[in-house]
């Protein structure tokens, strides 16, 4: 690539130097940029003025949560603004809930993967012990409709929550979350089989509220939304609300975790944070769930 062509085509080197090749174009203005011009943005990679022009164009609001979310620590976004995880999450449930459809193969399916408080308790239930299966719930649903609007609810959330707290984070926060509402059925309603997502995303829209709210943002709306889902799950019947309270308790206590833990130096205690929380949630289901089906 050093033809007289190449070398004197300036859009194949960076517009504020002159000397280094790129082939990387801001997203907004399209001019070329080196690795040290580029910041990643949503999609793609911003030049330093976009940036600055960007930045002029906050409210207050944003520029105060810019500050006390990012201000003096690492981006939580991952390297690329993508929700890849939550593309992941989608395509694999997505592919189990079609299976699930199938007149032969569906009703296996959802009894391989769906979740029963006799399976973390053999002993009193003579089931199997199967305790995986308090994150294999996540991905059977009770239906086409069923499945339909949770992971329309998974595609709306995860675009907001995935960029902002990185693809392990995000990971972290669903099937935590899941497991925290398989915990709550179990210890609630140990005599009903449940199956679907609801606990995971009950738990991210309690994050999007908590994250929200430390931001300075306007939550009501997502505050008359999860209520509303919290109720229509108490007052329908079928519904599996203590899922959905789990989920929305270890949400809360894994998102504050991650504001009180968002520096890089603070990694260390994030992961040791959720790592007990996963124990603890172990352990209730274990010990408390025992004595709650022996009394």
């Amino acid at each position: 690539m050093t033809t007289p062509e190449f070398t004197s085509n300036r859009d194949n080197f960076c517009y504020r130097h002159p000397g280094r090749q790129s082939f990387v174009l801001c997203q907004r203005c399209l001019r070329t940029i080196c690795p040290e011009c580029q910041t990643q943005g949503p999609v793609g990679v911003i030049c330093p003025e976009c940036m600055k022009a960007q930045r002029k164009a906050q409210s207050p609001a944003q520029r105060r949560a810019s500050r006390r979310w990012r201000g003096g620590a690492v981006a939580m976004a991952g390297r690329s603004g993508r929700p890849v995880v939550t593309y992941a999450l989608l395509a694999v449930t997505a592919v189990i809930g079609l299976l699930q459809l199938l007149p032969r193969v569906g009703g296996a399916i959802t009894d391989l993967l769906l979740f029963a408080a006799a399976y973390i308790y053999p002993d009193l239930s003579g089931a199997p012990f199967e305790p995986w299966r308090m994150l294999t719930v996540l991905f059977v649903h009770g239906g086409f409709i069923h499945l339909g609007l949770n992971m329309l609810a998974l595609w709306m959330l995860g675009q907001i929550l995935e960029p902002m707290l990185g693809r392990g984070r995000y990971l972290a926060l669903y099937l935590i979350s899941g497991l925290g509402g398989s915990v709550a059925v179990a210890l609630l309603a140990p005599g009903a089989p449940t199956v679907g997502a609801s606990g995971a995303l009950f738990g991210m829209m309690a994050a999007l509220l908590i994250i929200g709210r430390h931001l300075g943002a306007n939550v009501t709306g997502i505050l008359v939304v999860l209520v509303i889902n919290f109720v229509f799950g108490l007052v329908v019947g079928g519904i599996s609300w203590q899922a959905h309270l789990g989920g929305v308790v270890v949400g809360a206590l894994i998102s504050l975790i991650y504001v009180r833990t968002r520096r890089r130096e603070q990694r260390i205690w994030q992961i040791a944070l959720l790592a007990a929380l996963t124990v603890v949630l172990l352990v209730v289901v274990e010990f408390v769930g025992r004595m709650l089906l022996l009394a």
